[in-house]
């Protein structure tokens, strides 16, 4: 994306989000980072302009008036093939299920949002987690009363 967005601009996000009429606006009024997903990715299996362009735009445009946030828990530790860590079903289980609902969200960091006392204070909890192996049915399934669905 260089040179247009330095690399310390460059952020990554979810495939699903919500834009402001604001932030509508910035991104259908973009000519600077979208002529760049017109080229050929590098790597064809870790191009994701979803998850690639608004975040960075956004948070260019309007850096505080985004959360650099999600409900959804993500374990992209280690990983550098550009998928998420995958739970298998041998993984599953109560103990699994409780660290991720106390894992806290990523909310910026000190230069932008994390010194805004506001969004700094905030711990809600994960409500959604990815990824999880096809064969974990099963095991979420027998855990889903007891554990899952019991706050």
């Amino acid at each position: 994306m260089l040179p247009e967005l330095p690399f310390h601009d460059f952020r990554i996000g979810s495939q699903f989000f919500v834009l402001t009429r604001k932030h509508a606006r910035i991104v259908v009024s973009d000519r600077r980072l979208w002529s760049k997903f017109k080229l050929p990715c590098l790597d064809e299996y870790a191009c994701y302009p979803e998850e690639h362009y608004f975040p960075p735009l956004v948070n260019m445009e309007d850096p505080r008036g985004c959360v650099p946030a999600t409900l959804t828990h993500v374990d992209w530790r280690n990983r550098h093939d550009g998928h998420p860590r995958t739970y298998t079903a041998s993984e599953v289980g109560p103990d699994l299920i409780l660290s991720l609902r106390t894992d806290r969200p990523r909310y910026g960091d000190d230069e932008i949002n994390g010194s805004d006392s506001s969004v700094s204070r905030r711990h809600d909890p994960f409500l959604f987690a990815r990824k999880f192996s096809p064969d974990s049915i099963q095991p979420l399934l027998r855990i889903a009363n007891d554990v899952i669905f019991k706050d």
